[in-house]
């Protein structure tokens, strides 16, 4: 997994930092796809809502645009496949994110379970064991599918 994330890192989108820049380092974009991608397909199926779904948060959220979109749901969806379980991703994350983003991450995590309007038993299985594994209090979880739903 390291591999192809060294090598979309090298390849597409290195960027040298700047003063100021607040984007994620790399390494963490793909952790965080593959989370998404994990949850997207946790029902047995990826629904043309969760895509767009999908797409349209690392577009807003990692500010790329949408042939490094494409390309990075792509790196995380072979990282996904590689990987034994999701542990190395949400220990990257939980390295480099601090509270509030690891709760916005939630936030988006619950938009892709929501996307396809249903909750599955697998799904609500997964967000609860990636909340623990990135280090939420299952309170986080709670507010970030309020948040996720627009419920207030």
């Amino acid at each position: 997994m390291l591999d192809v994330i060294r090598s979309f890192i090298t390849n597409r989108i290195h960027r040298p930092s700047s003063p100021g820049d607040t984007s994620p380092p790399e390494g963490v974009r793909v952790a965080a796809s593959a989370l998404l991608l994990e949850l997207a397909h946790a029902d047995g199926e990826f629904s043309s809502r969760e895509r767009d779904y999908v797409e349209g948060a690392l577009a807003r959220h990692f500010g790329v645009d949408e042939a490094t979109t494409t390309e990075l749901i792509e790196l995380a969806e072979r990282a996904r496949a590689q990987a034994v379980d999701q542990f190395h991703f949400t220990q990257l994350i939980v390295e480099q994110y601090d509270l509030a983003q690891r709760m916005l991450l939630a936030e988006v995590m619950w938009g892709v379970i929501l996307a396809d309007g249903r909750i599955s038993e697998h799904e609500a299985y997964l967000i609860r064991k990636l909340g623990n594994l990135l280090d939420l209090e299952p309170g986080y979880l709670a507010a970030a599918r309020r948040a996720a739903s627009g419920e207030t």
